[in-house]
């Protein structure tokens, strides 16, 4: 159990910090006003952006959150920025050509788990933008008014603009501040999967799988478990395809990046427990009518 923690912990750190970078960036550079220009006021068209964007960060479930906390509290609708993290992890270039050489220079699996992730996470993202308006963060997060001199109506003057030192500066504090805000729920979430992986016989999962529903939520609740990141996910996915059908592994596939033991805490961690259950239900219940799908397509 030890050797898994260690491990889960090692492979996820980098792509958290990366993560956090992100975030920095975000927090000092990227303002309200470009984020409400660039995302369409269409909920149906700012779900695609949100879906489209994903391809541009190169970051798995572990990184991810703190990114799309960010964004949210920038200006994008919640809904856009849960498509945005849904499929980030999954339809970046580095996670494909993992899958692409997994399964053996196999394109057809490749598209299946692109497509697949893309369109569960804009169902998802539909259904979130009509039951939350609002992001149901834990903590409120209320704008900074500005500083008013006693006995004078007018706002004292604004501030001049930052340096880029200082910019750079404001990026770093606030990357190692997010970073052990949410390492905390990645170093228990990191824990659990690894005892779970070490007294659940994956056995016992595997015999349950005798027909396409139960084959899809035998692997969706493996994805859960094993808690992979998505860039080495593939290599284990395509281990089972004596075992399961195309539709199964996509399951195993587009959970498992989309929704883990790691990330689930810090979902946890930055949004209300109601919130993040119905969201986990959403993803559960479209990556299952998927992978029905797509076992009835391509066998």
């Amino acid at each position: 159990m030890n050797t898994i923690f260690i491990s889960m912990v090692m492979e996820a750190i980098p792509f958290v910090l990366v993560g956090v970078l992100i975030s920095g960036l975000i927090q000092t550079f990227v303002t309200e006003r470009w984020i409400s220009r660039i995302v369409p006021s269409n909920r149906y068209l700012s779900s695609a952006f949100g879906c489209g964007i994903g391809v541009l960060f190169p970051s798995c479930e572990c990184g991810i959150v703190p990114i799309t906390r960010r964004l949210i509290l920038k200006g994008m609708p919640l809904h856009a920025g849960i498509a945005f993290m849904l499929t980030g992890p999954i339809i970046n270039p580095i996670v494909l050509f993992a899958t692409y050489i997994a399964f053996g220079d196999d394109w057809r699996m490749v598209a299946i788990r692109g497509g697949m992730a893309i369109a569960v996470a804009f169902c998802v993202s539909i259904a979130i933008s009509y039951l939350y308006p609002k992001a149901p963060f834990r903590q409120t997060y209320a704008p900074v008014a500005a500083a008013v001199e006693p006995g004078l109506a007018d706002p004292a003057p604004a501030p001049a603009r930052p340096t880029v030192a200082a910019r750079i500066n404001e990026t770093i504090v606030h990357a190692i501040d997010e970073f052990f805000s949410v390492g905390k729920y990645l170093v228990v979430g990191a824990f659990v999967a690894a005892a779970l992986q070490t007294y659940v016989p994956t056995s016992t999962l595997l015999q349950l799988g005798s027909n396409p529903v139960t084959a899809s939520l035998v692997m969706i609740a493996l994805a859960f478990v094993i808690s992979l990141c998505s860039e080495a996910d593939a290599f284990i996915a395509a281990s089972f395809r004596s075992t399961f059908n195309a539709g199964a592994l996509s399951a195993f596939l587009v959970f498992g990046p989309m929704i883990d033991i790691k990330n689930t805490l810090m979902l946890l961690g930055t949004y209300r427990g109601r919130f993040v259950a119905i969201l986990i239900g959403l993803v559960a219940a479209f990556t299952l009518l998927g992978s029905l799908v797509v076992g009835r397509l391509f066998g």
